[in-house]
């Protein structure tokens, strides 16, 4: 995931620094999978260095480790202390737990995972549906009423 501050959002199979304005992305996410190698990690970090890239941060899902790297007198250098890292340029806080990363908004709330977002979305869908049945419900006493009020000779709507 590229961070490219001043740049149109959308998805980009990849990002083309010389087709976004010369714009390097200012902040870099990524996730080691078990076919990364070392040495292509270190291209990857020396690529990010060479383009002007200000923060780079890298995420194994196997060690549940993070390493990061922020600009430092145009050089991207290893930060040392990770855990309860604030990102300068995002103002995102790093936290390694027992259950893993945890990321926090500059506010101090926790990101949701993505299990975290399908589970509140269905909530939010039974909550829909709940509504929906309710006003169908209500629809139908009130079309009940009013035909009671019809077969005594009252006019519902006068």
């Amino acid at each position: 995931v590229m961070v490219a501050m001043g740049r149109p959002n959308g998805r980009r199979g990849s990002y083309k620094q010389w087709q976004e304005n010369n714009n390097a992305p200012q902040v870099v996410f990524e996730i080691l999978s078990p076919g990364n190698t070392e040495a292509e990690m270190t291209r990857k970090l020396e690529f990010y260095q060479s383009y002007g890239v200000e923060e780079y941060y890298l995420f194994n899902p196997e060690t549940q480790t993070l390493k990061g790297w922020v600009r430092q007198n145009e050089v991207l250098t290893a930060i040392l202390s990770i855990n309860g890292w604030n990102s300068p340029r995002l103002g995102i806080r790093f936290e390694l737990t027992d259950l893993g990363l945890e990321i926090y908004h500059p506010d101090g709330k926790r990101f949701l995972t993505s299990i975290e977002l399908a589970q509140q979305a269905e909530r939010a869908q039974q909550q829909v549906e709940r509504a929906q049945q309710q006003a169908e419900q209500a629809q139908q006493r009130a079309e009940r009423l009013a035909r009671q009020l019809r077969d005594l000779g009252i006019d519902p709507e006068g």
